[in-house]
Order: C-alpha cells, then sequence, then structure tokens
C-alpha cells in the first residue's frame, strides 16, 4: 500500500514525509482494518513530524482523523462488518483497568497509546485499530467533511466542557483553525454570544460567517468580560491576556497537545477572583461518541482544503503557515460505491 512514512523528525518545510510502497496491516484479536478514504490533518501532527511531541516509534505513519470503511475482521466479533463505515481518532487504546480508566477517565490512563504517535495512522492506504476504538459516524456528513471531527471536533468538544461555558454564555475563542471552526457552531447552539481572536484575516471572516458577534487580533481587548476562553493557538504568550478578559469565577481551557513557553502570571490580574486555568489532554470515547451524535443532530459543517496523499508535506507546510481557513484533509481513496 501507499503511505506517508516519516523517517526523520524535521521541520515541515524540509518535506520530512516519504511516500513509500509499505506492507498492508494486518488486524489482530479484536481489531478491524480500515481502507482510509479520508485522513485529516492537524497541528498534533505538525507537531509530531517536527519531532516537538519527542519519543516517536520511527518510523512512522502519521495522521488520526480517520475515515474509511471496514476491510478486514481480526476473529469474531459482534457490532462490526466488513463494509461498515468508520472513524478512527487519536485514542487508539487503553489498559483498562487503571484508576483513571475505571473512574471514566480513560484519557489519562498512563498506558494509553495514539493513534498516529505510538502506532501507524491514517496517512496511508490501510490502517488498523481496535473495534472498540472505532467509531460509527452520523449520516448526511461525508467522509471529508467528517475527517475533522475525529480530533479537532472531540477536542473542541471536551474543551467547550470544560470551560464550563454557560447556556447563553459569553465564550472566548484563541486561534481559529479545524477545532475552533467546529467549536463555535457548539457553542452557537448552547445559544453562547462567541468572541473570536485570530492573526488571520480570512479566519476571522469565516468565524463571522459561523456566527461570532465580535472578532479580532489575539492582543485585542474584548468589548465585554468573557465567562470561558479556550485556547487553541500553541502561543503561551496568550494565556496571561486570556485570563484578563475573563469575569470573575471564569474558566480558560488550554487545549493544544504543545504550547511554547506561558510568560509569568500576576496573581491579582490573572487568577484572583476565583478564576480556573486547565488543560486537555487527549479524550474519551465518549467525548467522541457524544460530539458526533451531536454534529449530527445540529448539524455541524466543516470547511475543509483537501490534498491528495501524496501532498501531505505540503498540507502540514500550509497548516503551519496559517494558509488554511477551516481544516486540511488528505483524500487517501475513493469510497466505495
Amino acid at each position: 500500500m501507499k503511505a506517508m512514512v516519516l523517517r526523520h523528525s524535521s521541520p515541515v518545510h524540509n518535506r520530512p514525509l516519504n511516500l513509500d510502497e509499505v506492507e498492508v496491516p494486518e488486524p489482530g484479536p479484536g481489531q478491524i482494518r480500515i481502507r482510509v478514504h479520508a485522513c485529516g490533518v492537524c497541528h498534533t501532527d505538525l507537531h509530531t513530524v517536527e519531532g516537538e511531541l519527542g519519543g516517536l516509534p520511527l518510523p512512522l505513519i502519521p495522521g488520526h482523523q480517520v475515515v474509511g470503511t471496514v476491510d478486514s475482521i481480526g476473529g469474531k466479533m459482534r457490532g462490526v462488518k466488513v463494509g461498515d463505515r468508520v472513524g478512527a481518532a487519536w485514542l487508539h487504546e487503553t489498559c483498562g483497568s487503571c484508576p483513571f480508566c475505571k473512574r471514566g477517565d480513560e484519557n489519562l490512563c498512563p498506558d494509553a497509546r495514539f493513534t498516529g504517535y505510538h502506532v501507524n495512522g491514517g496517512f496511508a492506504e490501510y490502517m488498523t485499530i481496535g473495534h472498540a476504538f472505532a467509531y460509527r459516524l452520523p449520516r448526511g456528513l461525508d467522509d471529508m467533511q467528517a475527517a475533522p471531527l475525529l480530533c479537532g471536533g472531540i477536542i473542541g468538544f471536551r474543551a467547550l466542557r470544560l470551560a464550563g461555558v454557560p447556556r447563553g454564555g459569553r465564550l472566548g475563542l484563541y486561534g481559529f483553525g479545524a477545532s475552533a471552526h467546529v467549536a463555535i457552531q457548539i457553542a452557537r447552539y448552547w445559544g453562547c454570544e462567541v468572541y473570536v481572536f485570530s492573526r488571520g484575516e480570512q479566519h476571522r471572516a469565516l468565524a463571522a460567517e459561523l456566527g461570532a458577534v465580535w472578532t479580532a487580533q489575539s492582543g485585542d481587548v474584548p468589548p465585554q468580560r468573557l465567562d470561558a476562553g479556550v485556547v487553541f493557538a500553541p502561543a503561551g504568550s496568550i494565556v496571561p491576556q486570556a485570563l484578563e478578559h475573563l469575569a470573575a469565577g471564569g474558566t480558560l481551557v488550554l487545549a493544544g497537545i504543545y504550547m511554547s513557553e506561558i510568560p509569568p502570571l500576576d496573581y491579582e490580574r490573572h487568577l484572583y477572583h476565583e478564576k480556573v486555568l486547565r488543560s486537555v489532554t487527549a479524550a474519551t470515547r465518549a467525548d467522541g461518541q457524544e460530539l458526533l451524535r451531536l454534529a449530527g443532530k445540529i448539524p455541524v459543517h466543516t470547511t475543509v482544503q483537501t490534498y491528495p496523499l501524496e501532498d501531505a508535506n505540503r498540507a502540514l507546510c500550509d497548516l503551519k503557515d496559517g494558509h488554511v481557513n477551516g481544516a486540511a484533509v488528505l483524500q487517501v481513496s475513493e469510497a466505495p460505491l
């Protein structure tokens, strides 16, 4: 099969992914093999390829926002058959027995493994995953539209939940890429007023189109205090500014897997009056299931920029340079008729 393989981490402008012919993986017990139709490209892939996350089992096939059809099944299992349309996300497997897993926080499992990071992902024509970690996808969303929901959508949804933004409350979104352009649709569905901070003019235009009541550069001050905020941009310098924008009792959530250094915080200016600062670490399967259910109900519409599989390096460069409005998605193969 064809796959974009990372052999050495490097800045994406060096085109570190190679288009190779590799063996088609075989599903083990309890696993399914997915014939990949589409795979989203997100900032986690960017950080992975450039080596900012470390600990990669190279060579590696990145990609963790996968949409495809079940091509093969590893043994007998209920609830899945060849030809089913499924999705695979960042969470690849967990131990199922640690205190975190038992209390429903499987995203914090110390033995969790992640798609396109610990194991080969969806920048390829085929991939395998445990049946229990694959998602049924809502009808009405085609493959390219569905792919960005499987990381950006899930993380954005979890970030909104952790932010505790009240229905009808005021929400700030810092950075407006794949996650934020899904999160704003959920927040608007909840009746929230959404204030968007982004460097990109085209990103601010998309935010306004999707219902933002106010858009501005990241350093600007909103006209009102915010009940909650979510930082999607991997820039630590935004954190003190976003904390100052919060009303008393507000929560700021950091939604990225990577962030540059956060400047020192002043207790009275940034944290006093019971403000909360917290991070997001991956997501649970329950988050994914609820997001997909909600996406079909609202319905969520994703804005996508498509690339062929062999242009994965270009997609990553466009993402890093801020040239993707919405989400970047690799079109890997055509869905069967």
